[in-house]
């Protein structure tokens, strides 16, 4: 599995996804609204947040939300928090969730984060 920073021509699989799950929240505009080509491109503009896929079996099969925020507590450490994940609903139970994350630790680590946070 390759994980790597999504792109605009990314973005209707990641909505798919993201519109494929009952925590999405019903009163999101549908997946052609403009607004969202325009939250992806400001979110990867940042050094400190990313969208990011997950690509195996030749397709992409899962997609992550990576934050980074200074505490001023903590020595003023950086935290990752982790949102927004979702692997495609035909793929899951074959790992790539934990790859994900597994990922995203990682990340976390490389950058010094004090701590990872998941949320929905």
């Amino acid at each position: 599995m390759n994980v790597r920073r999504a792109t605009v021509a990314d973005l209707p699989e990641i909505l798919r996804l993201l519109f494929d799950d009952r925590a999405t929240p019903s009163n999101e505009l549908g997946p052609e609204a403009p607004c969202y080509v325009e939250a992806l491109r400001e979110i990867q503009a940042s050094d400190a947040n990313g969208i990011y896929v997950a690509e195996a079996e030749g397709r992409l099969v899962g997609t992550f939300m990576l934050t980074f925020i200074r505490h001023l507590m903590r020595q003023g450490t950086l935290v990752a928090q982790v949102e927004e994940v979702r692997v495609d609903r035909p793929l899951r139970n074959r790992g790539y969730g934990a790859e994900m994350m597994h990922w995203a630790i990682e990340e976390a680590r490389r950058r010094d984060c004090s701590r990872v946070q998941l949320t929905i």
